[in-house]
């Protein structure tokens, strides 16, 4: 019987293949994302990270294997019903992609003016709705993405990706770019927010503190597969050539025990 919604995993991709001309980037990658997980996706440079999460949203289509978001095949149905299936994730870009002619409130709204789902004045509550949720002040909102500091980008891209109110959040390095102290207080708003708001989170991430802060699960691209899917303690016992080398080097040993410390 197949699963539902509730039932089956948010995100399924199976026997995933991608290529770039004759560059075999995906060669049958399988990954099932349980409901309620915040999943690290991480690989090597060029093993494809960011090319799997665009699958995953529909920006591009694996050259074959299925990608299935809320138990139903991305590209099914209707053009009513793929829309409305999209509107139940929400993406924060890696530089944050704010419209750079947009105020912050214009670019909060943008989501809900696109789908004529609320009145003007809903939409302006909305707006300072979201900005609270993201601890910023609703006078931000008349600023222009060029005011902005780095932190301040992401909280406002993060809160557009918030303005649908998704079930799934994906996350494109989300702390890239942060100093340290903004990097850690980016994690805890984005932890409070999946507590509070019960989402699922795929982030692609490099840095090791952001993974070790933020993951219940990690899955591990590298050799054109998934080669590992566990818990970070279970990743950690791996025998793989890039775990020795992403997990086991000086940098993760500090941000694992830095984690531990916190934890």
């Amino acid at each position: 019987m197949r699963a539902t919604p509730e039932s089956g995993p948010v995100i399924s991709l199976s026997g995933v293949v991608t290529r770039f001309g004759r560059n075999l980037v995906h060669d049958g990658i399988d990954l099932d994302i349980a409901r309620g997980e915040i999943v690290a996706l991480v690989g090597g440079s060029g093993s494809g990270k960011t090319t799997l999460l665009r699958h995953i949203i529909g920006l591009t289509r694996p050259a074959a294997g299925e990608v299935e978001l809320f138990g139903e095949p991305l590209h099914d149905g209707s053009v009513h019903e793929q829309i409305a299936r999209r509107r139940r994730f929400g993406v924060l870009f890696q530089q944050g992609a704010l419209f750079s002619a947009f105020s912050v409130g214009e670019n909060i709204a943008f989501p809900v003016r696109e789908e004529r789902v609320a009145t003007d004045d809903e939409i302006r509550q909305l707006v300072a709705l979201k900005l609270a949720m993201v601890e910023m002040e609703p006078q931000h909102a008349l600023l222009m993405p060029a005011e902005l500091s780095g932190g301040m980008v992401k909280r406002v891209a993060l809160a557009r990706a918030l303005a649908l109110e998704p079930e799934l959040l994906l996350l494109d390095e989300p702390t890239a770019g942060l100093d340290p102290d903004r990097s850690s207080s980016f994690v805890q708003l984005i932890l409070g927010l999946r507590q509070e708001l019960g989402l699922t989170v795929v982030l692609v991430t490099h840095d090791l503190d952001t993974l070790a802060a933020m993951s219940s699960k990690v899955a591990v691209l590298a050799d054109r597969k998934i080669v590992s899917y566990a818990s970070l303690e279970d990743t950690l016992k791996v025998e793989h050539p890039f775990i020795e080398r992403f997990f086991h080097g000086e940098q993760g040993r500090r941000a694992l025990a830095r984690a531990r410390e916190d934890g």
